[in-house]
């Protein structure tokens, strides 16, 4: 069990890192760890892998560290939780038996979340009725497991159809399971994070949020109620100032939470604090689960 006072020095939530990236091979141990340090108490780490054959990935980091989280003193680090997904990139893959393998690993405990999933317009990989005929399928599944949902929206620069896209579909086929979910990375604009949390969502800004030409997606977040915000390295990528252009890791979130509570007038703990509550709310969690 973790004492009270250890938890009110490890508030943050890294709610969406890639901890199964090679960029952390050999040294995945020493960055729980530096995240451990600067606050973080735990991360959800992100199961898409290259494709489907390394969904399972996640799951995998989260049971080798489970025994070397919070109360471990030799050893400390961050809770893990895993999420399960097709990426759009590899929704050509998404084979029967890659949607079964997905539907197997929703089932597991330590498997909280379905995705990153949803549609990507911006770079050349699977065709877009491929993305969403997947992405329809994925909702599906990840209802039927009474999973949240993380998406994935990335659109081709100056054109909305990727928002109206992933926004409609989610309207058809997720907003009535009430389920609710995470757009991650959030890049959109004050009329998309509207249309989304009507549904239930929360909206998580990463490090591209302290960049200095940010500034339309910081007059967003100024908007967003305080109970539907949450924060993300989307580690080892988007790195937040004033580390941009090193390899991300989770210990960074605190960087972005602390810009995220300078735009709300709040103390980086008020916002660790009240980011951790959204996240453990979605989630159903306890603070000892």
């Amino acid at each position: 069990m973790v004492s009270q006072n250890e938890r009110d020095r490890h508030l943050l939530i890294d709610s969406h890192a890639h901890l199964d990236s090679e960029r952390y091979e050999g040294e995945l141990a020493a960055v729980l760890q530096r995240a451990w340090t600067a606050g973080v108490g735990a991360i959800l780490t992100i199961g898409i892998g290259e494709g489907p054959a390394e969904m399972q990935c996640a799951l995998e980091i989260c049971r080798k560290y489970r025994d070397q989280g919070p109360g471990n003193r030799e050893q400390e680090m961050p809770k893990l939780y895993a999420s399960a997904g097709i990426y759009p990139h590899n929704t050509h893959e998404a084979d029967e038996a890659a949607l079964a393998k997905l539907d197997g690993l929703l089932a597991e405990p330590e498997v909280i979340a379905c995705g990153e999933i949803g549609l990507d317009y911006y770079h050349q990989g699977s065709p877009h009725e491929t993305q969403k005929r997947v992405f329809i399928r994925q909702m599906e599944i990840a209802a039927a497991r009474r999973r949240p949902i993380l998406i994935h929206c990335r659109p081709k620069d100056g054109d909305n159809a990727c928002w109206e896209d992933a926004l409609d579909l989610l309207a058809e086929h997720w907003g009535p399971t009430g389920i609710g979910g995470i757009l991650h990375c959030f890049s959109g604009d004050w009329e998309h994070a509207g249309r989304a949390m009507e549904m239930g969502f929360l909206i998580s800004f990463a490090g591209n949020l302290t960049y200095p030409k940010a500034q339309p997606l910081r007059d967003v977040a100024v908007r967003v109620p305080l109970d539907r915000l949450l924060v993300e390295t989307d580690a080892p990528f988007l790195a937040p100032m004033p580390n941009r252009g090193q390899r991300n890791e989770p210990g960074w979130v605190a960087h972005t939470a602390k810009t995220l509570a300078d735009l709300k007038g709040l103390t980086a703990q008020e916002m660790a604090s009240i980011t951790t509550k959204n996240f453990e709310r979605l989630f159903r969690l306890t603070p000892d689960v």
